[in-house]
């Protein structure tokens, strides 16, 4: 580790999955595509109380139209200035909508998915084979061409 102590050189030696094979799917034009957002800003309904938890590979499904959306983020280090100026700068459904509006995208997603970004299972096992699944088929079920990943 360098004397600063850099994320990089904390992070550099932490295993990551292989995968066998690799999706690939071609989207339709982003003017005939359903765009959803997956944010890892760790958001979850209005009303929905519940922490995340270090360990919690989970997701929040979001309503499309929700815009009373809360940061449930765990750290108490998760920096929240940009999320209490604007919604948009996590979670920019507001602007899909101008994009829908305009004719550049299809149409915005009736469902959106939260995920709580810092994960410390680094084999990422429970979104690998649970989570991870489970919204493939929430996105699937709206029909979602492209996913907006706002990674937090």
């Amino acid at each position: 580790m360098s004397a600063d102590g850099s994320i990089r050189d904390r992070v550099g030696d932490i295993p990551t999955p292989e995968f066998s094979s690799t999706p690939v799917t071609t989207a339709p034009a982003l003017s005939r595509a359903r765009v959803a957002i997956v944010t890892t800003a760790g958001l979850r309904a209005a009303g929905d109380v519940r922490l995340w938890q270090p360990t919690d590979g989970s997701f929040t499904v979001l309503p499309g139209g929700a815009r009373d959306v809360q940061l449930s983020h765990f750290s108490p280090n998760f920096d929240r200035t940009g999320f209490a100026a604007d919604l948009d700068v996590v979670y920019p459904v507001d602007r899909l909508e101008e994009m829908a509006a305009a004719g550049e995208i299809g149409s915005v997603a009736s469902r959106h998915l939260s995920f709580m970004g810092a994960q410390f299972d680094a084999t990422f096992s429970t979104i690998l084979l649970d989570s991870g699944p489970a919204a493939a088929r929430v996105l699937r079920e709206d029909g979602v061409d492209v996913v907006l990943l706002t990674p937090v």
